[in-house]
């Protein structure tokens, strides 16, 4: 910068107000810091700049499946919002393991990270007391709170209810689901919610029509086989993400099984193939992009200094296609 500042004949402080924009500076001022800094192929050096304000200009997206549609639009979204303001989105995938989590939540601590954004799967609230501690904006989405830290989460219920609605509508009765594994965090809120509204419509969710595996969608086919192989089949199945819901169409073709003739079939996220596959998929709406600005305000907010924790509910809606 000193060098920058005797070509462009200027204070170096004036360097530092171009680069970062906190104070205004005059147009032919800007104009020959600007040109100084073209001659002499100056960039800025990130390291030295986070060792002398204590953080970096990253975020951290922590993501089980990166592969999952779902998780690559709230990561465009996030992107595009934190952009503008300096900031870099930097995308780790856990593949849903405790120990990838920990070690991810640990690096950005040592990093100085300027904020995380997670969707944690087999992580547990204490676990978030030294990144916490170490004073870094973290913003959780998930289904359930992770105690006093910022939270995106679903608002469901009405959807879940319309869901249940068509469902009875076709004369449905006999509902199962392919829910997530027995060790996530917090159960399975999405099984939860379904088993309860379910009973408004007489229907019910035993436990042997409830069969578990990873939100994959080889977790889909296994869980679709194993449903159909029960003496009593489900006439309408509930899956815990659209992933696992393409699985088990996967297994409905492999064993002659017609969706949604002999069977419907519900997903959850609407992710951007779930109009695209035959039949297309009924499904329960949880807009990706909606979960990215909010996490990107909520950081945002975090970092201008706000020091409550605040809970954002992200509606989720039903669509309505032709796998019901």
């Amino acid at each position: 910068m000193a060098d920058v500042a005797r070509v462009a004949g200027v204070s170096s402080a004036t360097v530092s107000y171009v680069l970062s924009g906190k104070r205004p500076v005059a147009p032919e001022t800007r104009a020959a810091v600007e040109a100084a800094i073209a001659d002499l192929s100056f960039t800025i050096n990130a390291t030295a700049r986070s060792l002398r304000t204590g953080r970096s200009s990253l975020v951290a997206l922590i993501v089980p499946d990166i592969a999952n549609p779902f998780f690559a639009q709230l990561a465009a979204t996030l992107d595009e919002e934190l952009r503008g303001l300096g900031l870099h989105v930097v995308v780790c995938n856990t593949r849903a393991r405790r120990a990838e989590e920990q070690a991810l939540l640990a690096e950005a601590t040592q990093q100085r990270f300027a904020g995380v954004v997670i969707t944690p799967f087999r992580l547990k609230p204490n676990d978030f007391e030294p990144i916490v501690g170490a004073g870094i904006p973290v913003v959780v989405s998930a289904d359930v709170s992770f105690g006093p830290i910022d939270l995106v989460t679903p608002d469901a219920g009405n959807a879940i209810r319309r869901a249940l609605e068509e469902v009875a509508a076709a004369g449905r009765r006999r509902i199962a689901m392919i829910a997530g594994p027995r060790d996530a965090t917090g159960g399975d809120p999405r099984l939860e919610q379904l088993r309860a509204l379910a009973l408004q419509f007489g229907m019910s969710l035993p436990r042997e029509l409830v069969v578990r595996g990873e939100h994959a969608r080889q977790a889909g086919a296994a869980g679709f086989g194993e449903l159909m192989s029960r003496r009593y089949r489900p006439d309408a199945i509930f899956c815990g993400n659209d992933v696992i819901a393409i699985g088990a169409m996967d297994k409905a073709n492999e064993l002659g099984v017609n969706i949604p003739a002999d069977v419907a079939l519900i997903g959850h996220d609407d992710a951007s193939f779930a109009s695209l596959v035959r039949p297309q998929l009924t499904t329960i709406r949880y807009p990706a992009a909606g979960v990215g600005r909010a996490a990107a305000q909520l950081l945002i907010e975090r970092l201008n200094g706000r020091q409550v924790h605040k809970t954002v509910h992200i509606k989720a809606e039903f669509v309505a296609r032709s796998s019901v």
